[in-house]
């Protein structure tokens, strides 16, 4: 191995397979629930999805982490 060569790590391939999976299991459920969602009022729906379209995206910070560092908390 060559001075300051760096091995390549399993948890980027692995993250990257997390992230996947978390995306995948959230449109799913918010797909189960698209009926109900649908059912309310407009101003209703307008905020709620906004707030579903962004709180997905708070355990990446955690698993962007690990996929760094190797550690979950900072």
């Amino acid at each position: 191995m060559s001075r300051g060569s760096v091995e390549p790590s399993w948890r980027k391939p692995a993250g990257a397979l997390g992230i996947i999976v978390l995306v995948l299991v959230w449109v799913v459920a918010v797909a189960t629930f698209s009926a109900e969602i649908g059912a309310l009022p407009i101003l209703v729906q307008l905020p709620l999805y906004i707030v579903l379209g962004i709180l997905w995206i708070a355990p990446l910070k955690p698993l962007l982490r690990w996929m760094e560092t190797g550690r979950w908390r900072a």
